[in-house]
Order: structure tokens, then C-alpha cells, then sequence
């Protein structure tokens, strides 16, 4: 117990944010359940995808820290997670050159994807690392002017399941294709994509709704802010029933089996959030509701995709 304690309290623990890193192995674990159905499982391409989504996430993570440090979002009177480098645990040179070195670590693991997959995934990486610099980084960085949830939309979820999928079913094809080849994204992994792209998007409306007045403060627009208190928990309650309603779709209209239907045992747990969401919590209380609808992403995923591959 102690040492996950002093493990939880060390700076660069805090920094990483251990706790947001199940949303990115969810999508990744469903797009590779859809590839086991699929009949293009590649165990040892998961694995590099999984290392180098993780590197990215992290570093997204740690550059996120520095900026909002560097343009004085982060302050004291914060109720979210401690930031570390706003805190002083972590300089901002140290951090800088952490962000900087976990993104060439992510490029260096990604040239065995690149090989694979060829331009595709080449614009895939740059993109996803560029939109992690950008995110809170740069002349306009996008998560200031209510962006933050088509980034998390579209990467977290749309990218991340097809890209995934993808990567795999092109292994079967002639190494580094310019384009995506006939036959390597299905409608499968698209539609599946969007479940992932509306729960993981519901884990940052939780954030941006606890820190509206101190984002307001210092000049960060999010989302939540446009569209008020009420709007942004609304758009909570519609992502998360969006989400679970994408099962129910693929069983009633791509003709998958009853068991496809396992996400909706998680309906108790989605609606728990809801209500607490709702009833006014206390602005510290979001912390725990952020990690519970964190968790909720990621069982929701495991049993998505066991009910698609159906291995019972």
C-alpha cells in the first residue's frame, strides 16, 4: 500500500494521468475485436499499436501539462487532478523535453506501422501527434476554443477503432500502400467507432464542466462553457446514449447475435452517472465521476467487443 501511494504522489505519475490511459486501450481493444471477427487478428500489430497509442496519449498528456502551465490555466485554485508542472514538481524545461521525447519514442515503435500500412497510417501519426501538441499548444490551440471534443471525437474514437482495424487487415496486402486498399475499412469498425468516439467525448465533458469557472478565468473557451452548465450535461446524457445505443443497432440491423448485446449490462452503471452528473455534485465530486465514466468506457468496450467476436 505504500508504495502505491508514494507511486500515485510522484510527480511524473501525476503528469502521465494514469487514470485517462483506458481511453485509449478501449478503442483499441474493440477495433481489434472487430478484427478477430473479421477473421485479420494480427496479435503482434496490436501490441505496437497499443505501445505507440500509449506514447502518444502520454505524451498529449505531458504536453498538455506544460502549456496549460506555460499559458497559466492550470493555477491553485484548481479543482481538478494536481498538474505538475503548475504545481513546480516538474520544471517546464524538464517537461518540455519529456513531452518532445515521448513523441519520438512513439515515432520511432510507429516505423513497423508505417511499413504496414503505408501512407495511411503515416498521416494517422502526424496528425495524432500534431493535434496533441496542438490541443492546448501553439498560436491557436484548439482546446481553448471549444475544439477539445471533435479532438476526442475523431481520435479517441473514429481514428483509434479504424485505425486499429485497419493496420491489421492490411497486413494481408503488399507492405506500404499509398491508399487505403479495397476491403481494409469496413463499415464495421466505422459504425462500431462511433460508441468509443461518444463515451471517451463524455470523459471530457466531465472534466470541462468541473473546471468552467477556473477555465473561464483564464480565457480557456471549452465546450461547456458555450453551451452552459445545463447544455454541457446534457451533451453528457446524449454521448453516453449514443454510445450504448450502437450494440443495439448492430443487433437489430446488422444482424449480429444476442450477445452483441452485453454493453447494455453496463445500462445500470451509465445511468448512475447520469443522475450524479445531474443532481448538482460538488465541483470536487467530478473527479470520481470522471474516473467512473472512464471505467465505464472501458467495460464497455470489453464487452462490445465480446459480444462481436463471440467467442463463447
Amino acid at each position: 500500500m505504500e508504495f502505491v501511494k508514494n507511486l500515485s504522489t510522484n510527480p511524473w505519475v501525476m503528469a502521465i494521468r494514469l487514470h485517462t490511459l483506458p481511453a485509449i486501450v478501449a478503442p483499441i481493444f474493440l477495433g481489434t475485436s472487430i478484427a478477430i471477427h473479421d477473421g485479420v487478428f494480427q496479435p503482434s500489430i496490436v501490441f505496437v499499436v497499443l505501445l505507440c497509442s500509449l506514447l502518444i496519449q502520454i505524451g498529449t498528456n505531458l504536453a498538455n501539462d506544460y502549456y496549460d502551465a506555460l499559458n497559466s490555466v492550470d493555477t491553485s485554485d484548481r479543482i481538478g487532478f494536481k498538474r505538475a508542472t503548475a504545481s513546480g514538481l516538474i520544471s517546464p524545461p524538464q517537461m518540455k523535453k519529456a513531452w518532445i521525447m515521448t513523441f519520438c519514442f512513439a515515432m520511432l515503435l510507429g516505423f513497423y506501422l508505417l511499413y504496414i500500412g503505408g501512407i495511411p497510417i503515416l498521416l494517422i501519426g502526424l496528425l495524432s501527434i500534431t493535434a496533441g501538441i496542438l490541443y492546448t499548444g501553439g498560436p491557436y490551440p484548439f482546446g481553448y476554443y471549444g475544439l477539445g471534443d471533435a479532438f476526442v471525437f475523431i481520435f479517441f474514437g473514429i481514428i483509434a477503432v479504424t485505425g486499429t482495424y485497419y493496420v491489421q487487415s492490411v497486413s494481408a496486402f503488399s507492405q506500404f500502400p499509398l491508399w487505403f486498399p479495397p476491403g481494409t475499412i469496413t463499415t464495421l469498425p466505422i459504425i462500431a467507432s462511433i460508441s468509443m468516439a461518444s463515451l471517451t467525448t463524455s470523459i471530457l465533458v466531465v472534466n470541462n464542466i468541473r473546471d468552467m469557472d477556473t477555465d473561464k478565468k483564464a480565457g480557456k473557451l471549452t465546450l461547456s462553457i458555450y453551451l452552459g452548465e445545463f447544455w454541457g450535461k446534457m451533451e453528457y446524457l446524449l454521448l453516453i446514449l449514443l454510445g450504448f445505443y450502437i450494440p443495439v443497432y448492430f443487433y437489430t440491423s446488422l444482424n449480429f447475435p444476442l450477445t452483441v448485446l452485453l454493453p447494455l449490462l453496463l445500462c445500470p452503471y451509465g445511468i448512475l452517472l447520469i443522475y450524479k452528473i445531474f443532481s448538482n455534485p460538488a465541483p470536487i465530486d467530478f473527479n470520481q465521476i470522471l474516473k467512473h465514466t472512464t471505467f465505464l468506457t472501458l467495460f464497455f468496450s470489453i464487452l462490445f467487443g465480446i459480444g462481436i467476436f463471440n467467442h463463447f
